[in-house]
């Protein structure tokens, strides 16, 4: 009784909270709107973005010598901070940054074969109650959120509920009531995937219980060496009286992580190792989310964005678009949409984007997402963290993968360096090192062929970021070759629509635009600048490029 008293608490907050934000949100009639489902994410793993602290390089006494790529590198909050100051991400039209975990991670080193590794990554989390030094401090966040969404950037941060970190000898196991360190997952079927450790060494939350379990020794201990033991029980208390939830390890670690949507206001949560927990957990999750959001939006009322619900991204790793709602573990169907998540991550996308035409593409996707899928959205990428199958490995067709990403229906992730062709084959590097090398400013500063490729994806990413349509839209192909489609996008007052071209061939261009855009119109192509008047439902002029982003000029 008490778990559905919590979630009436939900919806008495949410509904309470909705009247409140509709009437404190400041956006002009001709402001384009912010959609989940057009976002334009930029996932970076934080500690190899930049480094805007180096004081702060070094904690813990992590100071063996790492393999390649695997120790500390320097990037933090600050250094995130930099960029969006400096306008970096706003040129690149991203409208959401996704975080690598910025909690403190274990203080020792583990080698899982290959090479002395360090938790510069972030998934190794120690305490989620405090932020990792190497990353920054709470002050560091709080600047982040108010600048980022100043210049009209979400923060997205990742949860991780399935696990601890590694046991090294700085770094004791979690009691045996909170953590199970065997078996060894087999990923066979749904039990040999949820009910185990991923790799040896990394203990599983047990998240199938629900029993009353007490606070790790190690965690007490440490919080009342750092003298704040009675607040963080006080806050406890409060959270298990008001939720009725039993003091079960997963309900623990739901409550730190709703701390930072309540004390920060973070705008969404990716949830990393998804199929990995029972799919309960989800739901729970997403009900404590969903409270401290509405919470944060009812104290901060000048701090609300929009009337966007909070955002939550799951990583159902190798799920597909083709799925539809469903998982499959090969024993069992698994839907983690439906009262979870808002959006999935589409491991599925690079191949489609190598086997697919852009039609062939574009048009299923657009079927998906506007039917199985309505409601929901997908998140696209070329390349990722732990994905060592990339679109485009030896990084020789960036402009095609800018093209084909940032154009697609669905949400985009543009991971740390897709943008620069950041290498992901790196001489030294064993597995996902290759993935996580250093951003490299100093080729954006003094190389064209990288300011050629940057270019290019700031110009489509800027589009996207105008046009909710790209993303959010319904497809429809105008001209098979040269090929032209438009997308079309409308909620409730505002409507939106695009016409955009590609291979299209250099100098004179003529595109039929009759139907969408009336004689007369003033229309501008994004990607050359040039502007051309709508004559007998034709827009025509000329441009040296090979692809046409078409829009109303305002």
């Amino acid at each position: 009784m008490k778990k559905y008293s919590f979630l009436l608490i939900v919806c008495i907050t949410l509904f309470s909270c909705k009247e409140k934000t509709d009437s404190t949100v400041k956006i002009s009639d001709n402001a384009v709107p912010f959609v989940w489902e057009n976002a334009n994410i930029y996932f970076m793993l934080t500690d190899r973005f930049n480094n805007g602290d180096p004081s702060n390089d070094i904690n813990f006494e992590r100071t063996e010598k790492a393999a390649k790529l695997r120790g500390f590198k320097g990037g933090d909050i600050k250094g995130v901070i930099a960029k969006i100051e400096a306008g970096y991400f706003n040129d690149l039209g991203v409208n959401a940054i996704w975080m690598t975990p910025i909690v403190e991670q274990i203080h020792g080193a583990v080698d899982e074969g290959t090479g002395l590794s360090y938790g510069f990554h972030g998934y190794w989390a120690s305490d989620w109650t405090a932020l990792d030094p190497n990353f920054g401090t709470k002050e560091d966040l709080k600047k982040l959120v108010a600048i980022a969404h100043k210049n009209g950037i979400r923060i997205i941060l990742d949860a991780v509920i399935n696990h601890t970190g590694p046991v090294t000898e700085k770094d004791a196991v979690f009691p045996k009531n909170w953590v199970r360190t065997e078996p060894q997952c087999t990923y066979e079927d749904y039990a040999s995937t949820v009910s185990c450790t991923l790799v040896k060494n990394l203990p599983d939350i047990r998240t199938e219980s629900t029993e009353n379990v007490e606070l790790p020794k190690q965690l007490v201990e440490k919080w009342k060496a750092e003298g704040r033991y009675e607040q963080e029980v006080k806050e406890l208390d409060a959270f298990f009286a008001k939720t009725g939830y039993p003091r079960a390890p997963k309900y623990y670690i739901m409550k730190w992580l709703s701390d930072y949507i309540t004390e920060f206001g973070i705008d969404g949560y990716r949830a990393d190792t998804v199929k990995h927990t029972e799919e309960n957990v989800w739901q729970d999750f997403k009900s404590v989310c969903d409270v401290a959001f509405a919470e944060f939006k009812q104290n901060n009322p000048e701090k609300v964005l929009d009337d966007n619900s909070f955002y939550l991204v799951g990583e159902i790793y190798n799920y597909g678009i083709s799925g539809g709602k469903y998982f499959d573990f090969g024993d069992k169907k698994v839907n983690y949409f439906d009262d979870k998540f808002s959006s999935q991550i589409n491991f599925e996308f690079k191949w489609n984007a190598a086997q697919n035409t852009y039609e062939e593409l574009f048009s299923r996707y657009d079927s998906i997402l506007n039917n199985e899928l309505d409601g929901f959205g997908i998140l696209n990428y070329v390349s990722s963290h732990d994905d060592g199958q990339p679109f485009d490995k030896e990084r020789t067709k960036p402009f095609e993968s800018a093209t084909k990403l940032i154009l697609c229906p669905g949400a985009a992730q543009i991971y740390y360096g897709d943008e620069i062709a950041r290498e992901l084959v790196v001489e030294g590097a064993n597995g996902d090192a290759n993935l996580r090398s250093l951003m490299n400013w100093d080729k954006i500063e003094n190389d064209a062929k990288t300011q050629e490729i940057l270019t290019h994806w700031q110009k489509l990413g800027k589009f996207r970021a105008k046009h909710p349509s790209v993303g959010a839209g319904v497809h429809k192909m105008i001209s098979e070759a040269p090929y032209v489609f438009m997308r079309t996008y409308k909620n409730e007052d505002y409507t939106d629509k695009v016409i955009v071209g590609l291979e299209h061939p250099i100098g004179k261009k003529e595109i039929l635009v009759e139907g969408v855009f009336e004689d007369g119109t003033i229309l501008k192509d994004a990607y050359s600048g040039k502007t051309t008047e709508v004559t007998n439902g034709l827009a025509t002029f000329e441009s040296e490029h090979t692809i046409v982003l078409l829009e109303e000029k305002v």
